[in-house]
């Protein structure tokens, strides 16, 4: 060991670059931050042995850094190069790594090897916060004091020009674990570090507003919080405090609520606050899939808009709060055994297929009705010897009955088979804001039992998710001696657009805004023991068509469905097309485009006529029909008065028949986009306002725009059809996603399946 330098005074003035790296250092902490204390301390003209006494170091160690400052600036101080494992273990970065390495809880070598750490640290630090298999799932996450252990999830972040806390919640039970690194992304984070780093500087530029002002805008977010989120044991971690350095929490919750609303923590010794920040979102992402990359783009989009914002603006700190968590204490309300409908539906998918061939098997039964065992060889290439032993296994499980037997005119009878309509079924839930709808169907797609009750779009988002689970467990209680339970499949649900399905959030549904960013599906899961999956009411509409349909639809198609607002649901190379976010099929921004609707600030208009129940009505009355009167309760362009309308322009009334064909051709031109792009040959009308009244109207509009204005049109004609489904397309489409899931041959195979079809 070399022999510690004498003290020689102050290092000398340091120039303003240099200084302000060496505060950042400082702030940042970790190895640079002594070296940087040291140096800004020397600067000020103390000695070693005081600078020693301050930082807790030996004054060996002030020695090195001050000569090390003196014959090589700025740049002895930092890491040189060496070989062998890192001087230094940040916790906060293994445990990133770990939760969204490849192969998840399986990661630790390769993690090591990575961070050029050895395998038994890797996997100290992962028992340090149970994260190993054989911990309780329930994660521990070390703070100071350490937060209590539970699920864990990330609920705001509060930075102003003093400082940045990060707000975490914790409750009771065992977190649902997805699929390490699916839910997040590398881009996410990389995303979020940019935008809190652009924040803090923001924040630090700005500086304006005195400490008492900055001190209340903090104690009345966390007041906040801790109204919006009473089920929850709220804890607020000092990521970075100007006072009293990185993660102190010296001086920065003192005006936190009373009575232990929330709790001060300092995030973990050895670990910097950007890595400890990028691990609580990883563990939340990761032990929550409602987690999912909206709730961490939206937190981005919070901290660039005050990045951005003026300097004189009124916006002196970020206040962004998580608005909705699921699973939180109290909201998992499963039927007790006396309620209506509790019985043990607890099917999980018990008819197991096993294999892609089975699936082609049923998939080519189903489109042809009744088919004999050589026709099914014949159509799908199978083997005569496959198709046998396939319909064995199938008649065996009930999924396939034999009909009567056919003469042949050499050879022996044959005998076809078609599926056995009872052999599964599944309840389909359609949300709407003025009614919900709930059916059983069978594997046939006919309907069992149907109920409807009526919703208001005010209603309190628990009371809400409370009415759709009584009224899912109604239905399937009158249909219980219709339904065998081992075949019982699952439950789909049908919501307006957009919708976050990897999150199970309902987003911004229309004439809904008291339910925005609901986590509906993960809701509705704590209601039932078996598989519920979310689709949007177009995409469930297109898969009740597809199933239903037989053969009719037995090609790539766009289901044009008219509920409140007008979206597409599209089948595509043989399966449902969702697109990248579920949310493939918007049809209002297209429609305007089509038109040349354009708001001044070039974005697509929100078109009247892309909501049928309120445009058709009221140009009716400015056409000169009489207004239909409001039913008490309701308002103008309600149900009532559309169909009111829709029977009027059935009779002959000029201003009613003028309202719908406007409405119809608004719509052709949209749908004329949409064939153009996709180059298809059939549209399907359907959904709650394609009444029969109206279909006439639409049909003939949309059939005359798509077949006369499209640049292929010398090669197609596009057929304009009315759906096969019932007045409940959603309904009866919700649950079709539920066989649609299960028996639909696709070359993904199970995964694709079992990704729809989680068990509980």
């Amino acid at each position: 060991m070399p022999e510690a330098p004498q003290d020689d005074g102050p290092v000398g003035s340091l120039p303003p670059e240099h200084r302000a790296v060496l505060h950042r250092w400082a702030e940042e902490g970790g190895p640079l931050a002594t070296r940087a204390r040291v140096v800004l301390l020397a600067a000020e003209g103390l000695r070693d042995a005081e600078i020693s006494r301050r930082l807790g170091v030996s004054r060996q160690t002030v020695g090195t850094w001050r000569q090390r400052w003196t014959s090589a600036g700025i740049d002895g101080l930092g890491h040189r190069p060496r070989t062998g494992r890192p001087a230094t273990v940040d916790e906060a970065e293994v445990v990133t790594r770990t939760l969204l390495a490849p192969g998840g809880s399986g990661a630790s070598r390769a993690v090591a090897r990575e961070l050029g750490l050895s395998h038994a640290t890797v996997a100290g630090i992962r028992r340090r916060w149970r994260l190993s298999p054989d911990e309780t799932p329930a994660p521990s996450v070390p703070t100071r004091p350490p937060l209590p252990s539970g699920e864990v999830w990330v609920m705001g972040l509060y930075v102003d020009p003093r400082r940045a806390v990060l707000l975490t919640g914790t409750g009771q039970g065992v977190p649902r674990q997805s699929a390490a690194g699916t839910v997040l992304g590398a881009d996410v984070l990389a995303g979020l570090d940019r935008a809190v780093e652009a924040a803090l500087t923001a924040a630090m530029a700005r500086g304006a507003a005195g400490d008492d002002a900055l001190s209340y805008g903090l104690a009345e977010y966390l007041a906040e919080a801790g109204r919006s989120h009473p089920d929850l044991g709220l804890h607020a971690i000092t990521l970075w405090d100007a006072a009293g350095g990185i993660g102190t929490g010296t001086g920065t919750l003192q005006q936190a609520p009373p009575d232990g609303m929330v709790t001060r923590h300092q995030i973990p010794a050895r670990s910097t606050w950007r890595t400890f920040l990028r691990a609580m979102i990883a563990l939340d992402s990761t032990s929550h899939p409602e987690s999912s990359r909206r709730v961490y783009l939206d937190l981005a989009a919070e901290l660039e808009r005050y990045a951005t914002a003026r300097p004189d603006a009124p916006c002196t700190a970020v206040r962004w709060l998580r608005e909705n968590v699921a699973g939180l204490p109290g909201t998992d309300r499963r039927p007790d055994s006396t309620a209506a409908g509790s019985q043990s539906w607890s099917g999980v998918n018990q008819i197991d297929l096993g294999s892609f061939n089975e699936c082609v098997v049923i998939e080519t039964v189903r489109l042809s009705g009744t088919i004999t065992r050589g026709e099914i060889a014949h159509r799908t290439g199978l083997t005569q010897q496959s198709v046998s032993r396939i319909a064995r296994s199938l008649l065996d499980r009930g999924i396939l009955i034999e009909d009567a037997q056919r003469r042949a005119t050499s050879g022996k009878p044959r005998t076809p088979v078609r599926l056995c309509g009872t052999a599964a079924h599944a309840l389909g839930i359609h949300i709407d804001p003025e009614v919900l709808t709930a059916v059983v169907i069978d594997l046939d797609g006919a309907i069992v039992r149907t109920r409807t009750r009526p919703v208001t779009a005010d209603i309190d988002p628990a009371e809400f998710v409370e009415r759709v689970a009584a009224l899912g467990r109604e239905t399937l209680a009158e249909a219980r001696g219709s339904v065998r339970e081992d075949g019982f499949l699952g439950i789909g649900v049908a919501v307006p657009g957009p919708v976050d399905i990897a999150s199970g959030t309902v987003l911004g549904p229309p004439l809904m805004s008291a339910w925005g960013d609901l986590p509906l599906l993960y809701l509705l899961q704590d209601h039932f023991p078996c598989p519920v999956l979310m689709e949007k009411d177009s995409t469930a509409a297109a898969a009740g068509e597809r199933w239903i349909g037989r053969d009719r639809r037995a090609r790539d198609f766009a289901y044009l469905y008219l509920g409140t607002g007008v979206g597409t649901g599209l089948y595509l190379n043989g399966d449902l097309y969702r697109g990248i976010s579920a949310n493939a099929g918007e049809f209002g921004q297209l429609c305007a485009i089509a038109l040349g609707r354009v708001a001044k600030d070039g974005r697509p208009e929100i078109l009247p006529e892309c909501n049928p129940p309120v445009s058709v009505p009221e140009l009716a009355v400015r056409g000169g029909m009489r207004p239909v009167p409001a039913a008490p309760g309701s308002t103008s362009g309600s149900t009532a008065a559309y169909l009111a309308v829709g029977e009027a322009a059935a009779a002959g009334d000029p201003a009613a028949a003028a309202a719908v064909r406007e409405v119809a051709q608004a719509v052709g031109r949209g749908a004329l986009g949409m064939v153009d792009l996709l180059d298809i040959d059939l549209i399907v009308l359907g959904g709650p306002f394609f009444t029969e009244d109206v279909a006439d109207f639409y049909l003939d509009e949309i059939a005359r725009t798509v077949n006369a204005f499209p640049t292929a049109r010398r090669l197609r004609r596009v057929a304009v059809e009315p759906s096969v489904l019932s007045a409940e397309a959603a309904a009866v489409g919700a649950a079709s996603t539920i066989f649609h899931a299960t028996f639909t041959p696709r070359l993904r195979g199970r995964e694709s399946r079992t990704r729809h079809l989680p068990a509980r």
